[in-house]
């Protein structure tokens, strides 16, 4: 058996992180949100989020729990770096793999993040994984049509101040 950990919306302009896990023998899936906080100015500088993402990855192994002869595999992104570390150093490094994760695992984690920015009010276009651009350029007016919606902005980064006057 295997368990598989991916994250969505880490890139994009609104709302946290979501991290999932993913048991493809069971079906069972379970996410937590890194939230948009740890974006966000000092914050986003001291790199919260990175504790924040390995905090929760390991807060959902618990949750669904590890199995002696199960596997961990973990999506390469940065933002699961320090969950890489983490995890390895409690289950060992022949059990924790850094994996391209696909299937029902991605595409699982990668509703959860949608679900969330529907909870915002706002609708993602359908086309946002293969246009990234226009993703963020429609994330940007969504958030330039009401000013009180920059709580769910990820404003630490840098280029960011291009684009909006904080």
């Amino acid at each position: 058996m295997t368990l598989q950990i991916d994250d969505a919306g880490v890139g994009d302009l609104l709302c946290g992180a979501v991290i999932g896990i993913y048991r493809p023998e069971t079906d069972r899936f379970e996410f937590e949100v890194v939230d948009v906080g740890h974006f966000q100015k000092s914050r986003f500088r001291q790199k919260t989020y990175l504790h924040e993402a390995a905090k929760i990855a390991l807060q959902l192994v618990g949750r669904l729990g590890l199995a002696e002869d199960e596997r961990i595999e973990i999506c390469s992104g940065f933002v699961l770096s320090e969950a890489v570390r983490l995890l390895k150093k409690e289950y060992g490094d022949s059990r924790v793999t850094v994996a391209k994760i696909v299937g029902k695992a991605q595409n699982r984690t990668e509703d959860a993040y949608l679900n969330e920015l529907r909870k915002l009010g706002y609708k993602p276009i359908l086309d946002r994984d293969v246009r990234r651009a226009r993703s963020f350029f429609h994330m940007l007016q969504w958030v330039r049509q009401d000013r009180s919606r920059l709580r769910h902005v990820k404003t630490g980064w840098p280029r960011l101040r291009r684009y909006i006057r904080f």
